[in-house]
């Protein structure tokens, strides 16, 4: 089947909750804060990558004005690796320029390397290292940031 991306509606959270803890285990969100995340609309906008009816991928931002904040960005394990974490990014990226930000900024744990790589080569820059921010596992967090004034990607 054909991946396809659509605005992520309410239902969704009964498969994004265990989705969120395969990946992110201690650092998942919770139904609840799905919940609260969809109600912070039109703010926060969220997409979803969906193979028929399952979610294969998801990411989503928080737009308040001239820096948007991806507040997240995942995919499946499965479908790692095949240029769907890029499509989500390039989404995201042009959703932000569409609301007004002339900057994006994300923050990735450090040790997520094809993370890093991913948006290094989608144009951002490391800008600033939380020493420890990651808990329980103490890992540092690098603050990236993209320009979005004159992009194109």
């Amino acid at each position: 089947m054909t991946v396809r991306l659509r605005d992520m509606q309410w239902p969704d959270i009964e498969q994004l909750t265990p989705l969120e803890e395969q990946l992110f285990e201690h650092d998942a969100w919770s139904a609840p804060s799905w919940w609260s995340e969809l109600a912070g609309r039109p703010r926060r906008r969220y997409t979803v990558a969906t193979d028929g009816d399952t979610i294969v991928g998801y990411g989503g931002i928080d737009c308040a004005g001239p820096t948007a904040d991806v507040m997240t960005i995942a995919v499946a394990p499965g479908r790692q690796g095949h240029g769907l974490g890029r499509t989500l990014l390039d989404r995201l990226r042009t959703q932000a320029r569409e609301s007004g930000a002339e900057a994006l900024l994300l923050e990735v744990r450090a040790d997520n390397e094809a993370a890093r790589n991913l948006y290094l080569r989608s144009g951002f820059e490391h800008i600033r290292t939380r020493r420890g921010y990651y808990r329980p596992d103490n890992v540092d967090a690098h603050i990236m940031r993209a320009h979005l004034v004159g992009d194109r990607s």
